[in-house]
């Protein structure tokens, strides 16, 4: 019998569909109620924590909450589908995974780990929040004879669609995809050894659900954010630029994954990604992975990053 189907699943592989949502802390929550409004999402409170939406979508993205010391990633949460839970334990056990209580606030529901470089990782049962098909792009342009000029004065707010995916930083990007794919059934999409990875979900996912970035600790390098051109990715830049955020690495289009993107440093030095147009991978389309030397791995065209693009400021994880 073929692996593949046409279902919208990829038969006979346990793998998580999504990213559910992330948490981080961080040391002023208005700040963060700030930056992650102008940025275009819908910032709720709940309990005395942030919460990320992206407007008419009814899914919670992420959990911010309050810190005493810098911005810290607290966990990292997926979605699985419901007849496969206990196929997941099972899993898991086989793994020799170290079960965990959920961190304080967090909800207990699902099982909790400890995941690579004892990041805490959560597997829960949840609708799929990646899309079963590439998202829908546009280019902005006017009719021959009309004119495409949009005033300064009446420029649209951007408002993402949706979490693309999630960079985290970790200390040996091999042994992480080994990791992650073994435990969670995630697959490898492309590389560049030794620094960075990306993994997509068998069931369906943009190039990538999960980015890894080496680094000598764990933390979050950058959260990204599905737009619908290019045009709003740059406004979006634009936008946050002039409201004193960076610096900031943008306009440019990447070469792994081909999405045009622009990333805004937040408060704490980590990175939020505008981002459009970036490869899909279908639940029945097995993708070539290969490893790619430096310069054929980062980006096509756009300005040369700063230097402390790649630095990670989170601080050591307590033991």
């Amino acid at each position: 019998m073929s692996e593949l189907n046409k279902s919208g699943r990829r038969a006979g592989a346990l793998g998580v569909h999504s990213i559910d949502h992330f948490a981080i802390e961080v040391p002023d929550l208005e700040a963060a109620r700030a930056f992650y409004t102008l940025f275009g999402l819908d910032v709720r409170d709940n309990g005395g924590a942030l919460e990320l939406y992206t407007r008419d979508n009814p899914h919670r993205w992420a959990v911010v909450t309050q810190g005493a010391a810098g911005k810290r990633l607290r966990y990292l949460s997926f979605g699985v589908y419901e007849d496969e839970i206990d196929a997941f334990r099972a899993r898991l056990d086989g793994c020799g995974v170290t079960y965990i209580d959920a961190p304080a606030g967090a909800d207990s529901n699902g099982i909790w780990f400890a995941g690579y470089d004892g990041l805490p990782v959560n597997v829960r049962v949840a609708e799929k929040a990646t899309p079963h098909e590439k998202s829908r792009f546009t280019f902005v342009s006017a009719e021959p004879g009309k004119s495409g000029a949009i005033l300064n004065s009446q420029a649209p707010a951007v408002h993402p669609r949706r979490l693309s995916h999630f960079a985290i930083f970790t200390t040996d990007v091999n042994a992480a995809i080994d990791y992650y794919e073994r435990t969670l059934g995630l697959r490898l999409s492309d590389k560049s050894e030794p620094a960075v990875a990306f993994l997509h979900g068998a069931h369906g996912s943009d190039h990538h659900l999960l980015a890894l970035v080496l680094s000598d600790r764990r933390g979050m390098h950058h959260n990204s954010w599905d737009v619908g051109s290019v045009q709003e990715v740059g406004l979006g830049g634009a936008t946050m630029a002039r409201a004193g955020y960076g610096p900031n690495w943008g306009v440019g289009q990447h070469v792994l994954g081909a999405n045009y993107f622009f990333y805004v440093r937040d408060p704490w030095g980590s990175f939020s990604e505008y981002s459009a147009d970036i490869d899909f991978i279908p639940h029945d389309v097995d993708w070539p992975a290969a490893n790619h030397a430096p310069e054929d791995s980062m980006f096509l065209w756009g300005p040369d990053p700063f230097p402390e693009f790649i630095q990670n400021t989170e601080e050591p994880a307590e033991a």
